[in-house]
């Protein structure tokens, strides 16, 4: 049966597979929900989107995403409340930043009635596959690639965006040990670093493979140039606090400019934290660690919200952060989740009902 609503056309799945999910035990994005988005660009422009049961996907071989890697994409969650309200949390920005990813690898930008509109739909339409298990999320994923067709080292004529959702519980648990890195990079000057585009991260999997070999969870990457500059950890952005500084590095062509980031430092701010966005080195970071002054080191993004970080390897050197009872991560992390699950006012503007 087909439906419109906002000019978008719905077709609803037959049977849903809702009464098959252990909501109690959901692994992060491994189990999809019973709808998804679909809207094509050809003809030069975008076409009206369409939600469909969730369902595979045909593309032609000579497809341009198999061999040019025009993909972008946004992490983003939606959340229920006591009150069973939906909220969102800043989708305008993962809306901006799909398109700024989009210019970014020539792929045309989208209406952001068609993201917004559409994504509400979406959400409206799968609502009940919200968990509400406290550290769960309905998972949402926005993304964009190239179908169209042929081997021509050109930008394609035809793409595809989509929206699927998956429910999901934490992301990570616990804290992990990194490496940082001396030789590979996620990124660099000029480059896609700022983009999230797919390729980006295919390119971070096999230094991450090899510090997981010696014994560590993710890599801390460094500048491309000299690899003297803290940068990112893993997929997520970082923060390191020395004494009672938070410390994160600007913004760049080679460091995403993530929403979990911008949202930390203005609420850090908020709460009498001493913030510096600056570039910082290695050295620094070791040279606290050695003295005592490094406190803390986390990880920021959609999938986890802070991530900390026990301890980090170096030269073949092992530092470990001290244990403490109350901390910025926990703390922060604790207030933005609140803030996302409507348990404490939003006096930032941030969260957004569906």
């Amino acid at each position: 049966m087909s439906t419109i609503i906002n000019d978008i056309e719905i077709i609803k799945t037959e049977s849903s597979k809702i009464n098959e999910v252990d909501f109690d035990n959901l692994k992060f994005g491994s189990v999809f929900s019973d709808h998804m988005l679909v809207c094509d660009y050809k003809d030069g422009k975008w076409q009206a989107p369409k939600i469909m049961p969730y369902q595979p996907i045909t593309l032609d071989p000579s497809a341009k995403i198999f061999h040019y890697g025009q993909s972008v994409f946004e992490g983003m969650k939606a959340y229920k409340d006591a009150d069973k309200n939906v909220w969102l949390f800043r989708p305008l920005d993962n809306c901006k930043r799909l398109n700024i990813s989009s210019k970014r690898l020539a792929i045309p930008e989208l209406p952001e009635a068609y993201f917004m509109e559409g994504l509400k739909a979406l959400l409206e339409l799968d609502k009940d596959w919200i968990p509400t298990n406290d550290g769960s999320s309905l998972y949402i994923r926005p993304f964009v690639f190239a179908s169209g067709e042929g081997f021509h080292a050109s930008p394609a004529d035809e793409y595809k965006f989509i929206i699927c959702t998956a429910p999901s519980g934490s992301y990570f648990s616990g804290e992990v040990k990194v490496l940082i890195e001396e030789k590979y990079s996620r990124s660099a000057n000029g480059g896609v670093g700022f983009a999230k585009a797919g390729g980006n991260y295919a390119g971070q999997f096999y230094p991450t493979q090899l510090a997981k070999a010696k014994g560590y969870q993710q890599v801390i990457w460094t500048d491309d140039n000299t690899h003297e500059y803290i940068e990112e950890a893993g997929a997520m952005n970082i923060f390191v606090r020395i004494n009672d500084t938070l410390i994160t590095g600007p913004t760049s062509d080679r460091i995403l400019d993530g929403i979990t980031r911008k949202s930390i430092i203005e609420l850090a701010e908020s709460e009498g934290i001493k913030v510096e966005v600056r570039k910082l080195t290695v050295a620094e970071v070791v040279e606290a660690a050695k003295n005592g002054t490094l406190k803390e080191m986390f990880g920021a993004g959609t999938a986890a919200v802070v991530s900390p970080i026990a301890g980090f390897g170096y030269k073949g050197t092992d530092y470990d952060l001290p244990k403490l009872d109350e901390t910025y991560a926990n703390f922060l992390k604790k207030r933005i989740t609140d803030i996302q699950t409507n348990k404490v006012d939003d006096s930032f503007g941030w969260r957004f009902k569906v």
